[in-house]
């Protein structure tokens, strides 16, 4: 028996500006999406079915305060009401001061400040597109990831037919600021730091000797198992829940080591229980740093009586 056809997506892309759209519709437009930028509201349905019903390719449709007719309460509403395609709205998000200096390493003028601090401006459109963001299907917070990672973050999300959930597991480190697209977090800082062992400090948690260290460590195995078991009785609860997209994020201080081996560990594992992860290790890259390694947190044993680091 041939299964049904699936519909194809219309994805909404809004949020803040400078946030990314514009990466986004590149990056589905290489997957194959028929996308447009700034499309009118009242355009919205004749481009979705270009004069039928029988659309095959998945579409994007980028709108901001730039649009004409956007109306963040009423879009909503619109985008779910067009027939003969799965609806979906992705907010893109980031940090106020991430957007300041975007602005300013660009040059542009914020589309609600053209006479005003761009500040102003980001302020004004938060406030406005706030339904939109409550409305969302999906946040995707873009402050810490390079085009080069939205668009790989686009790919995993959007770059198969599969109506498989994504799950995502990640490492971060909270000295360079906490992962802001987690759903769970799981702070490891009270295991010992590698970055303390002089044979081990310029390796990372993806080599063998690091993940040794750590699992000689008595608590390692205990911990391991109990957020495995959290994991595997959580994420199809999210999933049941409609959420298309879980990503589980482990910190420790500098996202060098202990955050990195718990994340391979945890993927591993979950795909042994029949899950299939992607991986992303946001501060890997990094070079060691004990000035970074120094922040701010509770002395282990690796590190002296009085709480500095050896």
């Amino acid at each position: 028996m041939t299964p049904p056809r699936r519909l194809p997506r219309l994805l909404l892309v809004t949020g803040m500006s400078g946030a990314g759209k514009s990466t986004v519709l590149d990056t589905l437009e290489d997957m194959g999406w028929d996308i447009v930028d700034n499309l009118p509201a009242d355009l919205l349905h004749g481009f979705v079915n270009g004069g039928s019903l029988c659309r095959t390719a998945n579409v994007a449709v980028a709108m901001d305060a730039r649009s004409r007719g956007f109306d963040p309460e009423l879009l909503p509403q619109l985008i779910r009401s067009i027939e003969g395609v799965e609806p979906e709205i992705l907010y893109l998000d980031c940090s106020g001061t991430e957007l300041m200096r975007r602005y300013d390493e660009t040059r542009r003028r914020h589309p609600m400040a053209p006479d005003r601090p761009a500040d102003d401006g980001i302020a004004r459109e938060r406030q406005l597109t706030m339904p939109l963001r409550s409305a969302a299907d999906s946040v995707l917070d873009t402050t810490d990831l390079s085009p080069a990672e939205l668009g790989d973050e686009l790919r995993r999300r959007y770059g198969g037919d599969s109506d498989q959930p994504v799950l995502t597991v990640a490492s971060f480190g909270f000295a360079r600021g906490i992962s802001r697209t987690a759903d769970l977090v799981f702070d490891l800082r009270f295991l010992p730091n590698p970055h303390w062992v002089d044979e081990l400090r310029p390796l990372t948690g993806a080599d063998a000797p690091v993940r040794n260290y750590l699992a000689a460590e008595p608590s390692w195995d205990e911990t391991m198992e109990r957020i495995e078991a959290l994991l595997i009785d959580w994420i199809p609860r999210y999933w049941a829940a409609g959420k298309s997209y879980v990503t589980v994020a482990f910190g420790c201080t500098g996202g060098r080591h202990r955050s990195v081996a718990a994340a391979v560990e945890m993927a591993e594992r979950l795909r042994s229980a029949g899950f299939a992860p992607n991986v992303r290790h946001r501060d890997l890259a990094s070079p060691p740093s004990d000035t970074i390694e120094r922040h701010p947190g509770r002395a282990t044993a690796s590190e002296g009586e009085d709480g500095l680091n050896r």
